[in-house]
């Protein structure tokens, strides 16, 4: 890691505020109605800082630097669960890539009249790989191909659909039309079964640790990480509430598709006074579907730097992350476009290709991560009481008892997420409360235990010599890609093998 401290406040909030601008999630936001706002503070307090802080502490100890989550994980709790925390970590984006793809063919239906690319099981089915294994082959061209996709993406399909969407709803809420929900205090305040969508806004919040090992860059840690993190949380309460709200003022709960909600807000805001305004919609429904398109080309490559990570330690044979020329590891990438396959197969297929599929989807890529912030939060605690001699550039202040007290808020979190993540949220019909249930279970439980098992039967392979890799500068993190799907660290300009 580079020794420069050259990183302000603003700088560090810059390489995270992406985080927050994921269209794709304000339709599964919506379906809680005005609740949204509350389950975003909750989130944004009791589990997003909790997750920023500790992972800062664990960034900053020395020798903790290069390996995220894997190296905290593993230096407390042992290798094997630190292997399990960065697969679960991998693991999760193969289904998150099914979710975004989903969202993508909603909006493509619509631009093409084509509804059957939203509803039909086998035709959803074939327009996720399709999409997938196009942007996968893309993708092996390297990041710099890849980036200018994103960057375009992001300003393009992102930013400015999400401006314009609050601009209109501003524009339909002033004129006085129907508004959807209702703003009281009863409609913000959820009830005890409401808790089933809590997985679903953590979501808004999941990749900050990602971020953290910037923290060694900061020219004031102390002082400007802690400031960063609440404005960044006070931004992401605020994006995700206009965005979520944007959509659930304006299309009734029970017209909403999770895979097309925003192009449907779009069409009632635009379309409010007649239809002369089509070809308008179609252009941001058009420009969106792109923008979620360069999100998911970038999300392919970054995420395989963790499982390089732990091959080129040996605990994973090394063979599966040689590189081609471009160093992208091709074995990985073609190991986790078989996963996005057999998963768009299972979610498509087994809950009907309509909102079941979406929901088990994003539900499921919530839990997966989420058993690996259950594993992060234990191995902060160990740091806690078995490592708190450990040198180290930032800490929680207050003792044991603040770092003891903010970790466990987090794990309790978490915890509940995932148990709740098995009551089927309200937006479902009770005939679809079985296939949401049995996939989810069935997936997370083979999930679990995959790690464990490949863990115990993959040999340490000392025979190949990989690249190094090296923990990304700053001033090379690519702010336009979600930290989830950034590529975290880069090869080392030597070669250990004198080959790839």
């Amino acid at each position: 890691m580079a020794g420069k401290k050259e990183l302000t406040l603003f700088g560090f909030f810059a390489i995270t505020a992406s985080l927050f601008i994921t269209v794709y999630e304000y339709p599964t936001f919506a379906t809680s109605g005005f609740k949204l706002a509350f389950f975003l503070i909750f989130c944004g307090i009791l589990w997003f800082l909790p997750v920023a802080l500790c992972s800062a502490e664990m960034a900053t100890v020395k020798g903790w630097q290069e390996g995220g989550i894997f190296t905290w994980v593993g230096k407390t709790l042992g290798e094997r669960y630190g292997f399990a925390a960065i697969f679960f970590q991998w693991f999760q984006v193969t289904v998150g890539f099914v979710t975004m793809i989903y969202f993508i063919l909603g909006a493509l239906a619509y631009v093409f009249d084509f509804k059957a690319l939203d509803n039909d099981p086998l035709i959803k089915f074939l327009g996720v790989i399709v999409i997938f294994w196009i942007l996968t082959f893309v993708s092996l061209g390297g990041t710099n191909r890849t980036a200018k996709i994103t960057k375009l993406g992001f300003i393009f399909g992102i930013t400015l659909p999400v401006i314009l969407m609050f601009i209109l709803a501003i524009f339909y809420f002033t004129k006085g039309n129907p508004i959807e929900i209702k703003f009281t205090m009863d409609s913000f305040v959820p009830k005890i079964t409401d808790f089933s969508a809590l997985a679903i806004f953590i979501l808004a919040y999941m990749g900050v640790e990602a971020s953290a090992p910037h923290i060694n860059e900061m020219k004031n840690p102390k002082r400007d990480y802690p400031i960063a993190m609440v404005l960044i949380v006070i931004v992401g309460i605020g994006l995700s509430t206009l965005g979520g709200l944007s959509v659930a003022s304006v299309v009734p709960a029970h017209e909403l598709s999770l895979s097309s909600g925003v192009v449907q807000a779009f069409e009632r805001l635009i379309l409010q006074n007649g239809d002369g305004l089509t070809w308008l919609v179609k252009v941001l429904a058009f420009l969106v579907a792109f923008g979620v398109m360069g999100q998911v080309s970038s999300w392919i490559v970054g995420p395989t730097s963790g499982m390089y990570t732990v091959a080129q330690k040996g605990v994973i044979p090394k063979k599966l992350a040689k590189t081609n020329k471009n160093d992208v590891p091709v074995i990985l990438i073609g190991i986790q476009g078989i996963m996005v396959t057999a998963w768009a197969a299972i979610l498509t297929f087994g809950g009907g290709g309509n909102n079941v599929s979406f929901l088990t989807a994003i539900s499921l890529t919530v839990v997966i991560y989420l058993v690996g912030y259950v594993l992060f939060f234990l191995g902060y605690l160990v740091l806690v009481f078995k490592k708190k001699n450990l040198e180290r550039s930032f800490e929680i202040g207050g003792g044991p008892f603040v770092k003891t007290l903010i970790a466990c808020i987090g794990l309790f979190i978490s915890v509940l997420a995932i148990a709740y993540s098995f009551v089927p949220p309200s937006s479902l019909k009770p005939d679809e409360y079985e296939s949401y249930k049995h996939i989810l279970a069935i997936s997370l439980a083979l999930t679990t235990i995959l790690p464990f098992v490949i863990y115990m039967f993959t040999a340490p392979d000392n025979q190949l010599h990989l690249k190094e890799l090296k923990t990304l500068d700053s001033s090379k993190i690519d702010k336009f890609t979600h930290p989830m799907g950034r590529i975290r660290a880069e090869f080392s300009k030597k070669d250990q093998s004198g080959g790839d």
